[in-house]
């Protein structure tokens, strides 16, 4: 690992003011799972300054503000896991934070860190979008706030600037009625990074009929996005196995028009059709998203 200047601030201004200075060619640390392994590589470019933002405790939250649950980029996938926040609004992310890693990388690695990172394998990720979340990115010009879903440009790379911080995430917390799942393939069952994922949110009204569905594919597509192919499909209907396997189907189409027929796709094309069915029969049999 080559020399490279250290910063530590203590508040968001000093570390926007580190990102501006430099001109937006430093990088970000916090948890620091996936940066330090990539920095031990040989032939990999280091940055010539680090800002380490882990001692900046305002961006450590976990809050319900009104009808949205608010999360600072440092929350660990073991806060979010653990979190009654979390577990009572949106345990589709404690589920989903509770497949990284080891325990010690979920107690280090952060939720600003698996968005930033921008790796299509992200856990988190699929469900945030399923959630409705928006980021904010901060900087020495302001704050300014996007959807995360159109916030990533292609594997590894988001429409945030060099001189941009990620300092909150916000989303609806899940009402009564709502359902969420999320089901990641791997290649094992412990330590391992995914395959595929799906999550999924689906809302009924007391007769039984689904009114919104919010699919969103991880590991599939160039970047994250949600099937709106499948979800139309399921609005207006009532829940069944056919009524999600035909869903599964439909996003296995989608996936596969959008990456195009390779060698993997045979193996690729049923999985995702039965991963999507088995995420939406999930939601329906242990409502994992919300507390009955």
């Amino acid at each position: 690992m080559k020399p490279f200047t250290y910063i530590a601030p203590g508040s968001v201004k000093e570390a926007v003011a580190a990102l501006h200075e430099n001109g937006g060619t430093a990088r970000v640390l916090a948890g620091g799972t996936d940066l330090l392994l990539e920095w031990r590589r040989p032939g990999v470019r280091m940055p010539a300054v680090v800002v380490d933002i882990s001692r900046i405790e305002s961006l450590r939250r976990i809050s319900l503000e009104g009808p949205d649950i608010l999360l600072g980029p440092l929350a660990t996938h073991g806060e979010l896991m653990r979190s009654g926040v979390i577990r009572s609004g949106a345990a589709i992310l404690a589920s989903a934070a509770s497949t990284i890693g080891s325990p010690q990388i979920r107690n280090r690695g952060t939720i600003g860190g698996n968005i930033m990172n921008g790796a299509p394998c992200a856990d988190t990720v699929p469900p945030l979008i399923a959630l409705g979340a928006t980021v904010t990115l901060s900087s020495a010009d302001g704050t300014r706030e996007c959807h995360l879903s159109g916030f990533f440009n292609k594997p590894y790379a988001t429409i945030a600037t060099g001189e941009e911080l990620l300092t909150q995430v916000r989303f609806p917390a899940l009402l009564p009625g709502t359902k969420a799942s999320f089901v990641k393939l791997a290649r094992r069952n412990a330590l391992s990074i995914s395959r595929l994922s799906v999550a999924a949110v689906v809302s009924v009204d007391d007769s039984g009929l689904i009114t919104d569905a919010r699919i969103v594919p991880g590991a599939a597509h160039s970047v994250w996005k949600r099937t709106m192919e499948a979800e139309n499909l399921l609005i207006g209907k009532a829940p069944s196995a056919t009524l999600f396997a035909e869903a599964g189907r439909v996003v296995s189409a989608v996936v596969i028009k959008e990456t195009g027929r390779r060698w993997s796709t045979e193996y690729k094309e049923p999985v995702i059709a039965a991963l999507v069915r088995r995420t939406l029969e999930k939601c329906f049999t242990d409502n994992d998203g919300h507390p009955s």
